[in-house]
């Protein structure tokens, strides 16, 4: 029988192994990012002990008098940097922010395009034959954007041919949903707005992986090309708190905020919501020189790993112009097993679907690709001469073939000096540091 005690030491001691771990590590989970000290501190604060069902000022709850401000003060930065009318920030995640827009501007039964989840889309966006949030939860009728496998974006003709051939066939969509999980390039939205528009369907734009690069003023701008909408997770180029947010025109705003409480959240998280209202003041700050940078890593380490002799996918466009470089990695292994030996060299990626893996019998277990993101790693500290540095101990892993408890040893060494969250306003606690408050 399992005691109490030995459990509560255990998983307090795994915390702090976790820590440890991932002060010796290279991030490049192109989904994940480190907050700042003073987001870890909000994290801890006494607001993820309460509840503030409602909008601020109009609370189910008494005791919010501090909550209302801050949660306030998160809508107006969000709506200053995102130049946007509306802003809803309860959504407790990326997917949540996603089915408050399902909820809103489609019905069971409607159909709405979407990527296919190996050319990039989100499981969120998935059919409910892969179990996927679209299909499963909300019912909708998932269509295919048509893909350019050259440009690994959207096509932009055969979408405007799809679109019209379903409208003859009394076959409308309702709902648009760009963006989604792998977006090396920018897709299309202002080239399609006006097809969709004419058929009534309303136009999302899920910024979860770029919404740091928007917020930067790096990316293209979705609200500007003719989205309804934009939805978002905070904590990937986005250097928040795990928690999501919907950006809008106040023409929706009542439906949102109704989809959102009560249908979708109760309780929303407001230790969150404070971490993303700090998040955002460290982006009005300096959130412009974080994504310029985070993508000349990206682009960086894409040439570095193309010229050791990797194929990064898009290399005609400069291999990428996000925070997101897409890899075939075949040749050397499938996706699984390059992902577990870099692992073991403390390096941290994640197995991909490229493409064309589904036509050529592949699984997501075992996809041809990796994916790699470089918002952490700037995060951190570094730069263009570590994007190099990077790429070598990868292709000595991958292409070398050299025992990765080797590379290993090089890597500990190299990370000792990158401890630090920057481009926030305060940074004494080191990014990875185990604080004990018990």
């Amino acid at each position: 029988m399992i005691k109490a005690k030995t459990s509560y030491d255990q998983i307090l001691q795994l915390l702090k192994s976790h820590h440890t771990l991932f002060q010796e590590v290279i991030p490049l989970i192109a989904s994940e990012n480190i907050p700042s000290p003073s987001v870890r501190e909000a994290l801890i604060s006494d607001f993820g002990n309460r509840y503030a069902e409602g909008w601020p000022g109009e609370r189910v709850y008494a005791g919010c008098s501090y909550i209302d401000e801050v949660e306030s003060i998160c809508i107006e930065l969000a709506k200053k940097i995102f130049n946007a009318e509306f802003v809803d920030v309860r959504p407790i995640s990326g997917v949540v922010a996603n089915l408050v827009v399902y909820s809103v501007f489609a019905k069971p039964n409607d159909i709405m395009f979407a990527l296919s989840i190996p050319c990039g889309g989100h499981i969120s966006m998935g059919k409910i034959d892969f179990g996927g949030t679209a299909g499963a939860v909300r019912g909708l009728k998932v269509e295919y954007f048509p893909y350019d496998y050259d440009a690994l974006t959207i096509d932009v003709d055969k979408t405007k041919k799809k679109i019209r051939t379903m409208a003859a066939n009394n076959e409308k969509p309702k709902l648009a949903m760009f963006g989604g999980s792998v977006l090396p390039f920018s897709q299309p939205v202002k080239e399609l707005e006006e097809a969709f528009h004419e058929v009534d369907a309303k136009i999302n734009y899920d910024a979860a992986h770029v919404s740091g690069l928007i917020a930067g003023n790096q990316f293209q701008d979705p609200l500007r090309e003719g989205a309804d909408s934009v939805t978002m997770s905070t904590h990937k180029t986005f250097p928040g708190p795990q928690h999501g947010m919907v950006l809008s025109w106040e023409r929706y705003a009542d439906q949102i905020k109704r989809a959102t409480f009560p249908g979708l959240v109760s309780n929303h998280h407001l230790n969150a919501v404070a971490g993303v209202a700090i998040t955002l003041a460290e982006m009005q700050e300096f959130g412009e020189v974080y994504a310029r940078q985070i993508i000349k890593n990206a682009r960086a380490l894409g040439q570095a790993l193309y010229e050791r002799g990797l194929k990064v996918l898009g290399e005609q466009k400069g291999f990428s112009e996000s925070h997101v470089l897409w890899i075939d990695i075949w040749e050397h292994g499938d996706g699984g097993k390059i992902e577990g030996e870099l692992e073991r060299a403390n390096i941290i990626v994640n197995r991909n679907l490229l493409p064309l893996d589904i036509r050529m019998g592949r699984h997501y277990k075992h996809p041809g690709g990796i994916r790699l993101g470089t918002q952490e790693v700037t995060r951190i500290g570094m730069k263009e001469e570590e994007m190099d540095i990077i790429a070598e101990f990868i292709k000595r892993v991958v292409i070398d073939k050299v025992p990765p408890k080797t590379v290993k040893k090089d890597v500990l060494s190299f990370r000792k000096n990158y401890q630090k969250a920057y481009y926030c306003f305060e940074n004494a606690t080191e990014a990875y540091k185990y604080v004990k408050i018990r």
